[in-house]
């Protein structure tokens, strides 16, 4: 039960913040934090966790209320090496660096009610 997203054009310091806000939390609880998170990977991320959940939806039926984040992991994507031209004839390089995000999601079963006795 999980999505991946390759090659996103951002930072992986960028886009770990939003993946740990959301990591050990419902789905639901999740998608709220995305849709009013003000960073620019949120909504990508956002879809990315929709793509997750309808895969553990199709795959193995489980409801989408018992659906936890369990994991989400942000590594170095490719790192595309530009350069731009400074004084006196000189160049310097500037990274474009990319990542890839994985969002794993795991099922917890509600828990019963109980009535204390007294």
């Amino acid at each position: 039960m999980k999505a991946t997203l390759s090659n996103y054009k951002q930072s992986p310091r960028k886009v770990r913040l939003v993946g740990n806000l959301i990591k050990g939390k419902k789905v639901a609880d999740a998608d709220v934090a995305l849709t009013y998170l003000v960073k620019r990977a949120s909504k990508p991320m956002k879809d990315l966790l929709k793509s997750a959940v309808t895969n553990a939806v199709t795959q193995t039926g489980v409801k989408e209320e018992n659906l936890v984040i369990k994991n989400v992991t942000v590594d170095k994507g490719l790192v595309m090496k530009r350069s731009m031209p400074r004084a006196f004839g000189r160049a310097s390089r500037i990274n474009h660096r990319t990542s890839h995000v994985t969002i794993v999601l795991d099922e917890k079963a509600p828990q019963a009610k109980s009535k204390k006795q007294k």
